[in-house]
């Protein structure tokens, strides 16, 4: 994994968690989290927004030591084993409440959720690197959220990686239900909204990408918006004209969408 000085301009990433489970395996989605670090200065520290903080407000984890939260039932005992002890950076966390504003605040009553250690177990399996979270508030429209990632953009100039984790396509009912009956196929409304996702990324279409949750596709896609919301804030700290790659795409369970975002 490369190093690079803190005043070097941080990408921008968003990918896709999946399972929990994706932490302990050695799967193909493992095994690209792993590659995709291979991609990734080492940031100063990281700013991770995670599909799994979604509240009434815009919070960010202030404490020295966040706690690991296994926020989820009915896995094996060695998952709840998993523990990620990155050191929290206060001074990030007020740094973020003041870029997006007097509705932003700093908050002891999180820490880092599988959204965010299921992915930094692969990404960065030292826990060296600072974590601060910032959460998902519910009330807001897609519109908010991409503003709140405009006004995030400074950061990856001091040496912030922003992280989006969630999932470009999470229908979990489905994705149960083929794990149940074993279909592996990805279905067609997924599989479009994926693809249409990624083009509308490419182009920086972000009428397309504020609206996406109001089509038919979308509503399948998402039947709730927290695991796509976080794509919003890399978009929005995303500069025109810089590259973008898709260094992992692919559906875990049929129609959890792992494709990554990778910007600059």
């Amino acid at each position: 994994m490369s190093t690079a000085p803190a005043t070097t301009r941080m990408p921008a990433l968003f990918v896709g968690h999946g399972s929990p489970m994706n932490a302990i395996e050695e799967n193909e989605w493992s095994q690209a989290f792993r590659r995709l670090a291979r991609l990734l200065p080492r940031p100063r520290a990281i700013l991770a927004v995670s599909a799994h903080w979604y509240e009434h407000g815009t919070r960010t984890t202030g404490g020295l030591h966040p706690e690991t939260i296994h926020d989820f039932g009915g896995f094996p005992e060695p998952l709840y084993r998993v523990q990620y002890p990155a050191p929290g950076d206060p001074a990030l966390a007020e740094r973020v409440a003041t870029l997006l504003g007097p509705k932003a605040s700093v908050s002891d009553e999180w820490g880092l959720d599988h959204g965010t250690w299921s992915v930094l177990v692969h990404l960065r399996p030292a826990a060296e690197v600072p974590v601060v979270q910032l959460s998902l508030d519910a009330r807001l429209p897609p519109e908010g959220h991409l503003a709140l990632g405009r006004a995030l953009a400074p950061l990856r100039d001091e040496g912030v990686l922003v992280m989006g984790s969630g999932n470009l396509v999470h229908n979990l009912r489905h994705a149960f239900g083929a794990l149940q009956t074993g279909q592996a196929a990805t279905p067609d409304w997924a599989a479009r909204f994926d693809e249409a996702a990624a083009q509308a990324v490419e182009r920086r279409d972000e009428a397309w990408l504020t609206g996406a949750l109001r089509t038919d596709d979308g509503r399948r896609a998402h039947p709730t918006p927290d695991h796509y919301l976080p794509l919003l804030y890399v978009m929005g700290a995303a500069s025109a004209g810089e590259p973008v790659r898709f260094p992992v795409t692919g559906f875990d369970m049929a129609s959890l969408s792992m494709r990554a975002v990778l910007v600059g």
